[in-house]
């Protein structure tokens, strides 16, 4: 635990409860992203139980904070990395070269260096460019071949825009093996906040027949990386963690001996283990609704609602009092903050809090700073202790 980790809230209390709240708020301002350490915990726990034997690569992209990586380092986690950033995250963090892989499919030859110089050696590529590009790194590196299986059922389509064909998978093999480039084995997403596991099953299954064809011709793929996309709840609960995996496992199963599966897991760690809390700044009643403005919105925490397509469960701290039709806008002088259109909430006045749940992925990560209005202040509260606290109240 960091030095700097002073105590400031019951260590009993849940720091999501409305009093906890207000009193972060009271030593740290608003807005803030609070993230409780204990709810990493049981999420990366939750998961790594309802599939023993995977190794679990956090992917760092949702939220980048050190504290969240070292909480869950802590816990045993692996890491999944894709940018020069996150590879010195890591590095700062303490975090073992052994335990992280690279899996951007498209990267710079300096991105290579940077990963190799950590002592990084797994990489993840999609088509004939990018294999040549390690024909220099040959001695060093490893790589696994993403594989492309489109899932419209997905929030976001990642084959879209990264994966080859099943059928190009052999001819990628044969072009690494050309270059004395080796291939580790195969890699797969099929998409962000998958709805159900069925394309993980699929994608699994079409896996297992590829690296059975490779071990045909002489090729052992000793890794299967079945990506992320397990889900979290938003204002509409989603599967559970233990019966979404439940398929998966069974899918596992009956990959060739000696294959290790592994996972990227984001934001299914750490969305439901994080609240944002903002301040009403300022209020305007416009026909028949009251408008709210917050000092946080879309260029800021709440800009998943347009990079995600996250809807966040919203309510007011203290929420008492008949709900109305009200609106809640971002601090911004851009017309397009707008979190809310129609949300019921009882009045609020200047100064009052509201909070968003499920707000721990693609929230703070992808914030701005637009018009100068700063990003919220992240806060790890670890039973009632503050991890990498901006100051010591």
């Amino acid at each position: 635990m960091p030095r700097n980790s002073p105590i400031v809230l019951d260590p009993c209390r849940d720091p999501f409860a409305a009093d906890a709240v207000e009193r972060l708020a009271q030593l740290y301002g608003s807005p803030l992203l609070i993230v409780d350490a204990e709810r990493l915990r049981e999420r990366y726990r939750r998961l790594a139980g309802a599939l023993p034997g995977v190794r679990l690569h956090f992917a760092l992209k949702p939220l980048p904070h050190r504290a969240v990586v070292e909480v869950l380092r802590d816990e045993g986690a692996s890491f999944d990395l894709a940018t020069n950033g996150e590879v010195e995250l890591v590095r700062r963090a303490g975090i073992a070269p052994g335990r992280c892989i690279h899996t951007h499919p498209i990267k710079r030859d300096g991105d290579i260096r940077t990963a190799l110089a950590a002592g990084i050696d797994t990489f993840v590529v999609d088509n004939p460019d990018e294999v040549r590009k390690f024909a220099t790194h040959r001695r060093q590196a490893g790589l696994l071949i993403r594989v492309a299986f489109r899932n419209p059922g997905a929030v976001c389509d990642l084959s879209r825009k990264f994966g080859c064909e099943p059928a190009e998978v052999m001819p990628l093999i044969e072009l690494a093996e050309s270059l004395d480039v080796r291939v580790r084995g195969l890699s797969f997403h099929v998409g962000s906040q998958a709805p159900d596991p069925a394309m993980h099953v699929e994608a699994i299954e079409a896996c297992a027949g590829l690296i059975a064809r490779a071990a045909a011709r002489g090729t052992a793929l000793g890794i299967l990386d079945i990506g992320g996309g397990f889900p979290a709840d938003y204002r509409e609960p989603m599967l559970p963690i233990e019966p979404f995996c439940a398929p998966i496992r069974a899918a596992l199963a009956a990959l060739p001996r000696g294959v290790q599966p592994i996972a990227e897991p984001g934001r299914t760690i750490v969305a439901p283990a994080a609240i944002g809390l903002s301040t009403v700044m300022g209020r305007a009643k416009r026909g028949d609704r009251w408008w709210y403005y917050l000092d946080d919105g879309l260029y800021g925490s709440y800009s998943g609602r347009l990079y995600d397509h996250a809807s966040y469960p919203i309510e007011a701290l203290n929420g008492g009092g008949e709900p109305l039709p009200s609106v809640l806008a971002g601090p911004t002088c851009d017309s397009i903050d707008v979190i809310e259109e129609e949300i019921a909430l009882p009045l609020l006045a200047v100064g009052d809090r509201v909070i968003g749940r499920s707000m721990g992925a693609y929230t703070w990560a992808s914030a701005s700073e637009f018009n100068f209005f700063p990003k919220a202040t992240v806060l790890v509260v670890d039973r009632g202790r503050i991890l990498d606290a901006p100051y010591s109240p």
